[in-house]
């Protein structure tokens, strides 16, 4: 009996370090061999551009009015007759609106997440001219920069276009 006991503890510690060491540490190793940016997090030097930021001002283009705190994904779970939820949305339109913006549904509504780094290409092409008007710089400049970072649909029909704000609004600093 203390034969197979020992046999037994034996395989368990092998298998602890085949599968509870060595697999995970050659599954990073190969993550960060192949896909280096993706599983560091899509890093830049100004944000991820997984996670939505805040914008202020026409001189950049807006995203999505998600939570202000990055930390705390999830959606408000506000309905359609919430009065918090038509009072936001009242106030983001009326910012939007002074800053010469004409709002659409990405801009004044959040993400079911809370964290969206993206928006629709309806949505960046709204902003063309309140930023280029902010920056001194021309529309069609600004609107083929927008044409410059839409994403298609992923194999032309799964889900929709979009446009990552953070890679927008870098590629923006760029122009000056």
């Amino acid at each position: 009996m203390l034969i197979n006991l020992r046999r037994a503890l034996v395989a368990s510690l092998l298998f602890l370090a085949l599968l509870g060491f060595g697999y995970p540490l050659v599954e990073v190793g190969i993550g960060q061999a192949a896909f280096s940016a993706t599983a560091n997090g899509s890093l830049t030097p100004y944000g991820s551009t997984l996670i939505g930021q805040r914008w202020l001002g026409p001189r950049w283009f807006q995203g999505r009015p998600d939570s202000d705190n990055p930390m705390a994904s999830g959606g408000s779970n506000l309905g359609p007759r919430s009065e918090q939820l038509v009072k936001s949305t009242k106030s983001q339109i009326t910012a939007l609106e002074k800053m010469g913006i004409a709002p659409t549904s990405d801009l004044v509504t959040s993400s079911g997440s809370g964290v969206d780094p993206d928006i629709s290409p309806r949505s960046a092409f709204a902003q063309v001219d309140a930023v280029a008007k902010a920056r001194g710089l021309a529309p069609a400049t600004v609107r083929a920069l927008v044409v410059s970072q839409i994403h298609l649909a992923q194999f032309g029909f799964l889900g929709s276009s979009y446009v990552n704000v953070l890679t927008l609004n870098i590629s923006l600093s760029r122009l000056q």
